[in-house]
């Protein structure tokens, strides 16, 4: 299998902001304000500054707020089926050669995020997808895609398939994070999305 150059030039971002939200009380995780500012702009933010130019935000409801942020589209089926659906939809419009996916509640994604995976493309076996690991579990959300996957994610996604299941099911390769592992922090908890505010707030 053929390596294509990876950087931030040849990939698409795609932030999955397409739950229900049910550990936050059913609200729109990625619209709540952190420090004056929706969620959503705080991983746009990090992001951006990898270089990350071409952005998709995946969401299944509250489209012209995001809209805001960057284009949305939404899951094929808007019965909330996962992230897979998300990452199946992205990849489907997806116009470069790959789709790095990321989850719409992590702020403070890692530093390095899209120049290790980078790296990781360039050595090593060639794999159709790369996934983060933090040296204690894999973080399935945090994965970069071949383009050339779409059909088999969709069919992944239509089947009721978790994103961990298809990862293994399509021989994605793990990359290690694990010196970065709290960048991996999620806020999907009200408990989680307070304690990380007052810190900004700090």
């Amino acid at each position: 299998m053929a390596v294509s150059r990876v950087d931030a030039g040849s990939t698409t971002l795609a932030i999955l902001a397409g739950g229900r939200g049910e550990r936050m009380g059913g609200i729109d995780k990625g619209l709540v304000p952190i420090a004056g500012r929706a969620l959503v702009g705080h991983v746009l933010d990090a992001l951006r500054g990898q270089g990350m130019e071409t952005v998709l935000i995946v969401a299944n409801r509250s489209h012209e707020a995001y809209a805001r942020h960057a284009p949305v589209i939404a899951d094929a089926e808007p019965a909330f089926r996962g992230p897979l659906a998300g990452i199946a939809a992205a990849l489907a419009v997806c116009t470069t050669p790959w789709l790095l996916s990321v989850p719409v509640d992590c702020p403070d994604p890692p530093p390095d995020l899209v120049a290790r995976f980078a790296a990781a493309a360039r050595s090593g076996r060639a794999a159709p997808a790369l996934v983060a690991h933090d040296g204690e579990r894999r973080q399935p959300l945090f994965a970069l895609y071949r383009r050339t996957l779409a059909a088999d994610a969709a069919a992944a996604a239509g089947n009721s398939l978790g994103v961990h299941a298809w990862q293994q099911h399509i021989g994605a390769r793990e990359v290690d994070f694990a010196a970065v592992r709290a960048h991996f922090a999620n806020l999907n908890t009200p408990a989680a999305l307070a304690a990380h505010a007052e810190k900004h707030d700090d």
